[in-house]
């Protein structure tokens, strides 16, 4: 007994179909497979038809041979007993073969008694009828192995014997004669191994050029039979790359009528395809009056909650700074609340961006210097963390990109905001710039030394509100928004930002375009802003400026850049 395969261990059939390039014929496609087994079948249908043809055709002849063969050994017989009766003489092996009727190529041979032949072997050779002088009529004394000859039974029964490379194959049979001795009589096969192998040769050459017609015709009619099917893959094909998973998406593409019958399996597939796309349809336009709903709610509440929070703030602040004398414990209190009002405000206008970005605002495609801005934004990283150790490197030229100035001060701000809030001190914290050619775009990464993010929390970093830590400490003051910001600012401006992190090493990478390209339409036909977010609102109503960003560098990393980050 042999040991259990391992699982997934090629098989010796397809390590051979490997080898030779071949694949598995359960990934060909359902066409391949359909002419293929067409093919076969015609191939092995021919093959039996010519198999049996050719045996038929073999037994015929053969059949025929052996009367020839039974007829000429009869003559054979009664011309040697009318010698024999005549006197003591021993007939000759050309009298036996010379007699009337004898078929061209006859071989003739009398063999005595005691088992040896009497007279060397004769052919009655394929001459003239008439003779001439240089070819005159009789037979022809030939030279072979007679040992075949000597072990042939005296049953009258046709026998096939190999005579040798000068002879070749002959049905042969011997007759007693009335003295004892035998006369022998054989008759060439060559007629008949020509006749079947031309016939085999007509019967392969038919077959060959019967399945090459078959594999044309059978490749035209499953084609155009799987049309259908090809019709109803590219309808699939086409919701596949539609992007269900956000916006408003109209869901309008269906499998033609035609290919719907559901007499038909194409059509019944076709049939199911159109009700679940229209039950994805309806599915598609729930979801987004239900996120919409909720967008709208949370605009409108950050909107409100807006003004209440600036007059909570403005009050505490005018108390505070009131000429009276207030209690240490009273001022201590109007502090806190002033804090918790700003870090509210903060929050809000978190809340605000996010859904004027969800909402598809165009963003400003003004050229923003990428170069100044992170000089900028790590000059106010370190002043809120001289703690760490920050550090950045520019290319000698200046590098633009088209965008929004105050919403990617904001991403690089929260970067590095990260970068501080959840790591110990001392950790360095380097901020790069750098320019893919390549790929035309713009590249700001923000690397630090610090403990890394866990596996875990790496797949949600960038979701809104997701936290390394379930108890929500708000000792770091995360809102968890930061890295979402990030995230949906940088898709916004049509660029990608991605994370790499490890214990002592976390990479962030943002990768922006170097041009700005307009909307792009969707195969279901709804516009797809590669920018976009809040255009229309002033400076006043920007949560993400300069001056914002200064006031609060940390607000918001939205997963943690450590063990115990938020």
């Amino acid at each position: 007994m042999t040991a259990a395969r391992t699982a997934g261990a090629p098989t010796p059939g397809r390590e051979r179909a490997r080898r030779f390039g071949l694949r598995p014929l359960r990934t060909w496609t359902l066409r391949s497979r359909v002419v293929l087994v067409v093919v076969a079948m015609l191939a092995v249908l021919g093959a039996v038809i010519g198999t049996v043809s050719v045996l038929v055709l073999q037994s015929y002849l053969m059949e025929r041979l052996d009367q020839q063969l039974t007829s000429a050994l009869s003559r054979g017989q009664h011309a040697a007993d009318r010698i024999n009766a005549g006197g003591p003489t021993v007939p000759q092996a050309q009298d036996v073969v010379q007699t009337p009727g004898q078929p061209t190529g006859t071989l003739g041979a009398v063999r005595s008694s005691s088992g040896g032949l009497l007279f060397t072997p004769v052919v009655l050779s394929n001459r003239p009828t008439a003779p001439t002088a240089d070819q005159p009529l009789g037979p022809q004394q030939v030279a072979i192995n007679p040992l075949p000859l000597l072990t042939v039974p005296a049953d009258q029964t046709p026998r096939t014997v190999d005579l040798g490379s000068a002879l070749g194959s002959y049905r042969i049979a011997a007759a007693q004669l009335d003295n004892g001795d035998s006369v022998i009589i054989g008759l060439p096969l060559s007629e008949v191994n020509a006749t079947v192998q031309q016939l085999t040769l007509v019967v392969v050459l038919v077959t060959l050029a019967g399945l090459i017609f078959a594999f044309l015709i059978a490749s035209f009619v499953v084609r155009l039979a799987m049309k259908p099917l090809v019709r109803v893959a590219s309808t699939a094909e086409q919701v596949a790359h539609m992007p269900l998973d956000r916006g408003d998406v109209a869901l309008s593409v269906r499998v033609p009528e035609g290919d719907t019958d559901p007499h038909t399996e194409v059509g019944k597939v076709g049939s199911a395809l159109n009700r679940m796309l229209g039950h994805v349809a309806s599915a598609l336009t729930a979801r987004q009056a239900s996120e919409q709903k909720v967008r709208q709610f949370v605009a409108d509440a950050s909107h409100e909650l807006r003004t209440p929070l600036a007059s909570i703030r403005g009050y505490a602040e005018l108390t505070r700074r009131s000429p009276h004398e207030l209690p240490e414990d009273i001022t201590r209190s109007i502090g806190r609340i002033e804090s918790e009002a700003t870090r509210m405000t903060s929050l809000v206008e978190d809340l605000l961006l996010l859904a004027r970005l969800d909402e598809g605002r165009e963003l400003d495609h003004d050229p923003v210097d990428l170069s100044l801005l992170l000089i900028d934004a790590l000059s106010d990283a370190h002043a809120a963390g001289p703690d760490h150790r920050w550090s950045i490197e520019l290319p000698e030229e200046p590098v633009e990109v088209p965008g929004d100035a105050p919403r990617l001060h904001q991403v690089v701000m929260n970067l590095l905001a990260n970068a501080r809030v959840h790591t110990p001190e001392g950790t360095k914290v380097v901020a790069t710039l750098a320019v893919d050619d390549a790929a035309r775009e713009a590249v700001v990464t923000v690397s630090d030394d610090g403990p890394g993010i866990p596996e875990e929390l790496q797949s949600t970093l960038f979701e809104r509100f997701a936290r390394g830590d379930s108890s929500r400490n708000r000792a770091t003051g995360s809102t968890g928004l930061g890295l979402a910001i990030v995230h949906a600012v940088v898709e916004a401006h049509g660029g990608t930002v991605a994370v790499v992190s490890e214990p002592g090493s976390t990479v962030f990478t943002v990768r922006l375009p170097l041009a700005w390209e307009p909307p792009q339409q969707t195969p279901g036909g709804s516009e797809v802003p590669v920018q976009a977010s809040d255009a229309t609102s002033d400076s006043s109503d920007t949560p993400g400026t300069p001056e914002a960003a200064g006031a609060r560098p940390d607000a918001g990393p939205a997963a943690t850049h450590g063990a115990v980050r938020e």
